[in-house]
């Protein structure tokens, strides 16, 4: 009998756990993010030109309309990378982007605390600082694409979440050598993301 009412109670317990995590139902979320940039390094100018792939912050905020439809805003700050050329054997420059992504989600509300959604929007990148072969060469300064984006967050309590996310973003740039297009260079980047996410 000892058993069956302990066994209850933990049921209960785990029941209202569970209840208490699905009620996020604020209309704001913010999340912060670790995310790993995988670039796909697709070139035509004949430079076999790369950038290096890296991890770096990134921050977000969303705003739910229904439970089911949100839209995130994603933001991080102007990120470095160093620009290489297998043709010319190295590293041939730096340059910094700043690639703000605004996506429209879907977010499935029928498995508990386990809060899966998929989106899909738009991507703007600014490329600045752009230092490539002491000026001789040169890239278009703005980008727009697509992306598109899977993940989940999981409740813990009624305000925080863990998260993990995965981005594909459309992201190319004309390349110039004093002064005349040589080609195109695809980003494309697949970005791997863990973080926290607050909803009130």
């Amino acid at each position: 009998m000892k058993k069956t009412l302990l066994a209850i109670a933990a049921l209960t317990a785990l029941t209202s756990g569970a209840a208490m995590a699905q009620q996020q139902d604020g209309n704001w979320m913010v999340r912060v993010r670790a995310v790993h940039l995988d670039s796909a390094n697709k070139d035509s100018t004949g430079l076999g030109l790369s950038i290096n792939n890296k991890t770096m912050p990134e921050f977000d905020i969303s705003y739910f309309f229904t439970p089911n439809i949100a839209a995130e805003l994603i933001l991080t700050y102007p990120q470095k990378h160093d620009v290489r050329s297998s043709a010319l054997g190295g590293k041939i420059g730096t340059l910094k982007h700043l690639p703000p992504t605004l996506l429209a989600q879907y977010h499935f509300t029928n498995f508990g605390a386990f809060k899966p959604y998929v989106g899909a929007g738009i991507n703007y990148t600014r490329f600045s600082s752009v230092d490539i072969a002491d000026g001789a060469a040169d890239v278009k300064r703005n980008s727009w694409g697509g992306a598109l984006q899977v993940g989940f967050d999981y409740a813990l309590d009624k305000n925080w979440s863990i998260n993990f996310d995965v981005k594909k973003l459309y992201l190319k740039t004309d390349v110039s050598l004093s002064g005349s297009k040589i080609g195109t260079f695809k980003v494309d980047p697949v970005l791997v993301g863990v973080g926290v996410g607050y909803r009130f």
